[in-house]
């Protein structure tokens, strides 16, 4: 498992845990972080294979993924789980993501220096074996680059309009449409917290 997926080991752990429950309802584990505080939070990322996951979904794995959490009981601590969409401004964690969004704008961060920087920004172009594509318009002509997909610590799509755009016209297309979650975007455009977190507290 990638660590853009699961970065702690506590995270792997849980992610073992709660993978086989999440793949069995027909979805797919994005993201997975267990955050300090007060109270702990542990937030899981889910898409559908295909994407267009809608707050019910999330619902429907809060709930299954309660149950098995339960039972296992590796959080010590209370914790409140969220479930949510990949947002917008996605996390790219898994190497098809890279494909997927080909031609959308991405940041990048790497865990070495490559070329003397950590961070990269520019248009996906792919992937090519375990590298990722990314076009770069530092200079007077753009260049492609590849990054070894072990080598990211962070990506992210870049939210643009044309992004915002795109996203409805995909929701739209799978019926999953919803013009309060259009509201809620405008409302939180510009940080970086998720759509439609479903929120459990143990």
């Amino acid at each position: 498992m990638s660590d853009l997926i699961a970065k702690t080991a506590m995270d792997r752990r849980l992610a073992d845990i709660v993978t086989p429950v999440i793949e069995g309802l027909g979805f797919e584990l994005v993201r997975i972080r267990l955050m300090g505080g007060a109270t702990r939070t542990l937030q899981i990322m889910a898409d559908r294979p295909d994407g267009g996951i809608v707050v019910d979904d999330c619902g429907e794995i809060s709930l299954a993924v309660s149950a098995v959490l339960d039972v296992e009981d590796p959080i010590e601590e209370n914790f409140v789980l969220e479930v949510s969409s990949p947002g917008i401004d996605r996390p790219l964690t898994r190497l098809k993501d890279f494909e997927m969004w080909k031609g959308w704008e991405a940041r990048i961060e790497t865990t070495e220096l490559i070329d003397g920087r950590r961070r990269f920004k520019g248009m996906l172009a792919g992937v090519e074996g375990e590298e990722v594509l990314i076009e770069l318009d530092d200079g007077a002509e753009p260049v492609t680059i590849g990054l070894q997909f072990d080598w990211l610590s962070d990506a992210k799509l870049i939210l643009t309009d044309d992004l915002i755009t795109e996203m409805l016209r995909q929701k739209k297309v799978s019926g999953a449409f919803d013009e309060s979650e259009f509201d809620e975007i405008q409302e939180t455009e510009g940080d970086d917290s998720d759509d439609a977190p479903e929120a459990t507290k143990h």
